[in-house]
């Protein structure tokens, strides 16, 4: 735990993120299941009079740089944040309000778990806060959560990992079992340093970590994509069409290989206008050959999912884990009804044990079966390389772009070349039979347009970036003015009849 974290209460985390003066409470007295002069019903005195809450859970209503909120805090001094009945009434009644008035959620829990002196009908009561959750996220309002220390148990198990963005406090605690209870079933201390806030952002359970002093700033950068109009937004005018020289297919594999050509980290950089970075797929892994974020171009918001070249190597290329981070960006465009933009750039998916029993061609499958069925615009940038399934995996889109050098092919040239000849060397050759160049694709419609280079994505990356970005905005802002399923209807039929 860090030396220099500062650990706030539910009230000193309101006072430090929402803007000043914002902050207006929803909670009312809490009906406690305590029999009168009980034990219980001493210590629920005694933890309001240390606390200074009447419960473990603070709900109301606040604004983050101007933007209305809700928010659900957690007060650990209030017998460990541990949640009973009367708080877990308290958590649906704000989730359902939240809910009903249209505004995106903010939780901060901090939370031993379930209460002990209420057994398992506190326990249960987890339930009904992750059913609010689910039907607020079913209206595709937004659900940030903020994980500080300690976050463990039922908590960590139900609200606490359900949000759409997830970071967490710098040294905290967050686990499901809590070490204590660990020690005391097995007689020997937790492993150390794997129910920290670092571990876990190491293992692609949040998206980052960051101190309290931090929170408001990123949340208002998140919910300036994820709460951004959908509707009336005008249309940029179509970027007019450069023309093309008719590059050979292997001189347009050779200059996409190139290192320093830009990739999705330079388009983001020098194309958007706003940014959150998203990080592994909230399930245990982590790919950094795959990018994950929250972006706007121009006024269009979307879901961005890019395959990193700078993260990309021979000794780790993109693996299965990369593909369920995209299908996890695929999920949330659906659940925040946001625009999708996919972005092709590998040299293909490993080629390993590792990758056979991470279930590599069923991540490709269910890629492929998300994307072209996804109920939200989409478009595809082939801005690179676009080798094999892992590039496949992120192509049905209802727009596709393709950079001038940009490529699309079942093997590396050189593979194919070695299938069909028993000579790699051949590969120029192969890539100029097979069809796998730019202009070639969208000949036979498999891209709609072509961004050209001058002559090369890396001699001019940011003139190129700019360009690439104003074709997304244009292509955005067409999408998002059609109907869904019409929109749909035609997305099927592209791709019924290629192939």
């Amino acid at each position: 735990m860090s030396t220099t974290t500062r650990r706030l209460g539910a009230r000193e985390l309101i006072e430090t993120v929402l803007d000043p003066g914002s902050w207006t409470s929803w909670d009312q007295a809490p009906e406690q299941p305590a029999v009168p002069d009980s034990d219980y019903a001493a210590e629920l005195a005694a933890a309001a009079e240390r606390a200074g809450t009447d419960e473990a859970v603070l709900s109301g209503s606040g604004r983050i740089a101007g933007r209305s909120i809700a928010v659900v805090v957690g007060e650990f001094g209030f017998l460990a944040g541990s949640i009973g009945h009367a708080a877990s009434e308290r958590l649906v009644a704000a989730i359902e309000r939240a809910t009903r008035e249209g505004l995106p959620l903010v939780a901060a829990p901090a939370s031993g778990g379930t209460r002990m002196q209420e057994g398992t009908p506190a326990f249960v009561g987890m339930v009904k806060v992750t059913a609010a959750i689910t039907q607020h996220k079913n209206a595709g309002l937004p659900y940030l959560v903020y994980l500080r220390h300690p976050t463990t148990g039922g908590v960590f198990a139900s609200w606490g990992s359900l949000g759409h963005v997830t970071v967490a406090e710098p040294g905290a605690l967050i686990g499901f079992l809590g070490p204590r209870v660990y020690e005391a079933l097995h007689g020997r201390p937790f492993p150390e340093g794997v129910q920290t806030a670092e571990n876990l952002y190491a293992r692609g359970l949040v998206d980052a970590v960051l101190p309290v002093e931090q929170l408001a700033e990123v949340a208002d950068r998140a919910l300036d994509v994820l709460t951004a109009g959908r509707e009336g937004l005008p249309v940029p005018p179509e970027v007019p069409l450069d023309p093309l020289d008719d590059v050979p297919a292997w001189e347009s594999i050779e200059r996409s290989r190139r290192p320093d050509r830009p990739g999705v980290r330079d388009l983001l950089k020098l194309g958007a206008s706003s940014v959150v970075p998203l990080h592994g797929t909230g399930e245990g892994e982590n790919d950094a050959g795959m990018l994950i974020a929250l972006a706007k171009f121009g006024d269009f918001p979307c879901v961005v999912l890019g395959q990193d070249r700078r993260n990309q190597t021979p000794g780790h290329p993109l693996g299965p884990a990369g593909l369920r981070q995209a299908r996890r960006g695929m999920r949330l465009a659906h659940e925040l009804q946001l625009p999708l933009v996919s972005v092709i750039d590998t040299a293909g998916l490993a080629l390993s044990q590792e990758a056979e029993e991470g279930a590599a061609a069923g991540e490709i499958a269910r890629s492929l079966a998300d994307l072209v069925t996804l109920d939200t615009p989409t478009v595809c940038v082939l801005l690179g390389e676009g080798t094999g399934g892992a590039a496949l995996a992120l192509m049905p889109a209802d727009r596709v772009i393709a950079a001038q050098h940009s490529w699309l092919s079942p093997l590396p040239p050189e593979g194919a070349a070695a299938i069909l000849y028993r000579d790699p060397s051949r590969a120029p050759e192969v890539a100029a039979a097979q069809q796998v160049r730019s202009l070639d694709l969208l000949r036979t419609g498999i891209v709609d347009r072509v961004v050209s280079e001058r002559p090369d994505a890396a001699d001019e990356p940011a003139e190129f970036c700019d360009r690439m970005a104003q074709v997304l905005r244009h292509e955005l802002g067409e999408l998002m003015q059609t109907d869904r399923d019409g929109r749909l209807q035609r997305r099927f039929a592209r791709y019924q009849a290629l192939g």
